[in-house]
Order: structure tokens, then C-alpha cells, then sequence
């Protein structure tokens, strides 16, 4: 989008005044267009030329600017009006129908005319306004007017001060090059940044993009873009095509990447749409299923399935998990209400257990091998009881199972002292044990009363004290 529709901002000036040139008025009546020579400027000429020039004040000269213009001029007996140009006096008009005074003093105003179209060239080249063709313009019609006027007064000052404004005229257009330089330079620094702005942009697209917050920013540089051409100076065609060039590169970049992006999105949601309703499947299939552990399992691995699976879009989305959490609240509202029943019989069942045990409480203290072997009795009935009665609270089943193993274990340590003393085997044993240290300790005295070295003689005196040791233990 190229500077093709842009425009110059303008900046109105508060010294320009406009004014359109008419004829002179006069206290008695003018003479007709008709009674002019035909090398007298007609007012449609005037016109015309006033059309190139800048609107001259009208109207409204004092009687001394008229009369220090006419002394420039004179009028014959026949009407006919002479100016002095400089060393030569030439013919400007006739009115051999009016006075002379009236004759002398219309050609005078219109030296006034042209003079005000000086003055206000020169009001014009002050503003900011102006324009070089405006200026271009303006020299050449009023050059072209100067160059014989048809008026009475100093044309030689007029030309002089035209000639002073044609330089600063110059230096005026010389100014406005300058500044339209700077200008353009400016808003192709500005025009830059917008476009640096995109490329920047279009080069950090990538898998974290935020598409919808960039595609944002990139109409924003565009709404930039557009503002600029509208509200700047017009660029070079040149560099308002490179430049144009750059951002539309950028802009391309994006749409390109965002349509590849949006593409693969809608793939990754087919896929996830079909894997997604593969799942809700298989989640009524066992919903209904009172094979809680397994298929508590099964319904978590559905769930780790359902999350790798990725996104459908928020609305798919959205039914799908309505679907498959309905299948998923079928089992687990099945299952609680199943744990809530068990829990009631669980408690009913701690509550049997907890009197068993008062029961088998009561059998201990045993202070003998006897009441032992009727406490066992009394405990083996207690505890096929307590098999037959089942689950207990999870939380509760530690506590009650050790109170009843601390009874046995009272139980079995009285039966275990018995069997020791009445077991014939250990007896053998301790007394092939005592047998073997006694010859032992034989065996190092003889080799003690043998030694001669006072280290090794410690040694073996140190093995037979720990042996006397063991000896004493078991006797």
C-alpha cells in the first residue's frame, strides 16, 4: 500500500489575506468596456490574469497613492493615456469618452491593483503554506504582467520590487525543498520503525506464539501504516515501495505461519476428537462393572489416556468430558455406595470383634503349663470365631489384630518354657555341648603347661577363660 491516496498536511495562515481584483470605482461613472482601445486590458483579461497571480486589495487606495501614481502618467486631447517607463513613454489606453483627470485616475488604480498583487505575493511567501508551484506561478503571471503593464505609476519601482521577491522567492522554494527534505526523511524514519516493528515481529513466531495477541499487534502497525500515509508528507515512490515491500513481507510471514499453525491445530483436534470418543466408549463398556479394584484401575488409566490425548476445542471439549465424566460418575457413585454399605458392616464387625477380644483378654495371665493348654483351647474357639466375622475398618484392623496376638504371644511364652524343660533333645544336646568344652578346657591346659612363649601362653590362657565362661552358662 504505497503513498498513491496520501496528502500534505497544511497548515493555515493567519497573514493570508484573499482578495479578488475588480475594477477601480469611481466617484463619477466609469467608461464602458466598449469605449475602451481594443490594447486596453479588458476586465475578463484582468481576470484571467488575477487567476495566476495572488487576489489583489481593491478599493480603498488613498487619494495621495492615487495622485503619486499619476504623476507618472498623462492623457491627451483625444483620450489617449501615456505612462513613463523608465526613459520611454508609452501608450497604455483611451477613453476618449471621459475626463482626463477620470481616464488618468482608473490606469493609476490599476497600478495600485497590481502593486497590492506585489504586496500580497509578498505576505504569501511569508506563510508556510505556499506551495513551489504556487510560487512558480505567481513569478511567471505577474512577470508576464510586468512586463508592460497597462497602468499608470512607477513601474520601474514595481519591477524592482518584484525582482526582490522573485529571490526571495526563490530562497523561499529553496526553504520548502529543505524542509519537504527533512520532512520526507523523517517519515521514512517513522515509516521504518513500523515496518522493523512487524519484521520483528514475523521473526519471533514460533510454538509459543500467542496468535491471536500478534495478529492484534499486526493490525495495529497497519492502522499505523495507514494513519501515517494520511497524516505525513508524501514519500518517494521508491522508498514508500520498499518499505511496503518489507511490511507485506512481515504481514505474509504471519498469515503463512498462522495458516500452517491453525492447520495443524485442526489435526491435532480431529485426533484428539477420535481418541476422546475411543475413550467414552470404552468408559460405558465398564462403567456398570463391579469389579471395583480392577476397574478403578482401568478408569484411571483411561483418565492419563484422556489428558494425553490434548484438546477438541473448547466446545467439543466441553461435551466429550460431560460424556465420559457421567460414565466415570455411573462406576465411582456404584462403588461408593458399595464402600458406604461395607463400611456399615465393617463397623458391625469391629464391634463382634472387640467383644472376642474382652473374651480372650480374660484368659491371660496362665501361670502354668496347664492353664496354658486350656487358655490355647478357649483362644482357638475365639479365633475361628473371629475369622467367621470378617472386615473390620482399614484404620481399626492393626489395633484389634495386635491386642489379640499380644494374648497368644502371653500364651505361647508359658508353652514354650514347658517344652524346654521337658524337651529330651535339648537336654542331649547341652550335655554334648558341656562334654565337648570340658575336653576343651583339657586340651589347653596341656598346651598351656607346654608353653614356653609368654604371648602365646596368654593367648591360650585367654581362650580357656572365655570357654570356663560358657561352661558356667549352660551347667
Amino acid at each position: 500500500m504505497a503513498d498513491n491516496n496520501v496528502t500534505e498536511s497544511q497548515t493555515n495562515d493567519s497573514t493570508q489575506q484573499t482578495a479578488a481584483p475588480e475594477a477601480t470605482k469611481s466617484a463619477k461613472a466609469a467608461p464602458t468596456p466598449a469605449a475602451v482601445k481594443a490594447h486596453a486590458p479588458s476586465p475578463a483579461a484582468f481576470a484571467k490574469s488575477a487567476a495566476h497571480a495572488p487576489a489583489a486589495k481593491t478599493g480603498g487606495f488613498g487619494e495621495s497613492e492615487i495622485k503619486d501614481a499619476e504623476r507618472f502618467g498623462r492623457v491627451d486631447d483625444n483620450g489617449t493615456v501615456y505612462v513613463k517607463d523608465g526613459d520611454e513613454e508609452r501608450e497604455v489606453g483611451q477613453f476618449p469618452d471621459a475626463s482626463k483627470e477620470e481616464a488618468l485616475s482608473l490606469y493609476a488604480r490599476r497600478y495600485l491593483d497590481l502593486k497590492a498583487k506585489l504586496d500580497l505575493f509578498a505576505q504569501r511567501l511569508k506563510s508556510n503554506s505556499i506551495k513551489p508551484r504556487e510560487i512558480d506561478e505567481t513569478v511567471k503571471a505577474l512577470g508576464e504582467e510586468l512586463a508592460k503593464p497597462d497602468v499608470v505609476g512607477d513601474i520601474p519601482a514595481l519591477r524592482g520590487r518584484f525582482e526582490e521577491l522573485r529571490t526571495q522567492a526563490q530562497e523561499k522554494k529553496t526553504s520548502i525543498a529543505a524542509a519537504r527534505k527533512e520532512a520526507v526523511a523523517k517519515a521514512v524514519a517513522e515509516r521504518t520503525k513500523i515496518v522493523e516493528k512487524a519484521e520483528e515481529l514475523a521473526a519471533s513466531l514460533g510454538d509459543n506464539t500467542n496468535w491471536r495477541s500478534t495478529a492484534d499487534k499486526f493490525r495495529s502497525l497497519f492502522d499505523q501504516w495507514q494513519q501515517h500515509q494520511r497524516t505525513t508528507v508524501r514519500i518517494d515512490k521508491a522508498d514508500a515501495d520498499a518499505l511496503w515491500k518489507r511490511f507485506s513481507s512481515a504481514r505474509t510471514t504471519f498469515n503463512q505461519s498462522r495458516r500452517k499453525w491453525a492447520q495443524a491445530r485442526d489435526n491435532e483436534r480431529a485426533a484428539a476428537l477420535k481418541a476422546k470418543e475411543a475413550i467414552i466408549a470404552e468408559a460405558n463398556e465398564i462403567k456398570d462393572s463391579t469389579a471395583w479394584a480392577e476397574t478403578s484401575r482401568r478408569f484411571n488409566d483411561l483418565m492419563a489416556r484422556w489428558k494425553q490425548a490434548g484438546r477438541a476445542g473448547r466446545q467439543e471439549d466441553d461435551a466429550l468430558w460431560a460424556q465420559f465424566r457421567e460414565a466415570a460418575d455411573t462406576f465411582f457413585n456404584a462403588r461408593q455406595a458399595d464402600r458406604d454399605q461395607m463400611d456399615t458392616a465393617e463397623k458391625e464387625n469391629l464391634a463382634k470383634k472387640e467383644a472376642l477380644l474382652v473374651k480372650a483378654e480374660a484368659l491371660v495371665p496362665v501361670k502354668d503349663e496347664a492353664e496354658a493348654k486350656k487358655a490355647r483351647q478357649q483362644l482357638a474357639e475365639i479365633q475361628e470365631e473371629w475369622d467367621q466375622i470378617g472386615y473390620v475398618p482399614r484404620e481399626d484392623m492393626h489395633r484389634i489384630e495386635s491386642r489379640l496376638d499380644d494374648v497368644d504371644k502371653q500364651i505361647k511364652a508359658v508353652e514354650d518354657a514347658a517344652w524346654k524343660r521337658s524337651d529330651p533333645e535339648a537336654d542331649a544336646r547341652k550335655s554334648s555341648f558341656e562334654g565337648q568344652l570340658k575336653a576343651q578346657l583339657d586340651e589347653l591346659d596341656a598346651r598351656i603347661a607346654k608353653a614356653t612363649d609368654p604371648k602365646a601362653k596368654a593367648k591360650l590362657e585367654a581362650e580357656k577363660a572365655t570357654k570356663e565362661q560358657w561352661l558356667n552358662a549352660i551347667m
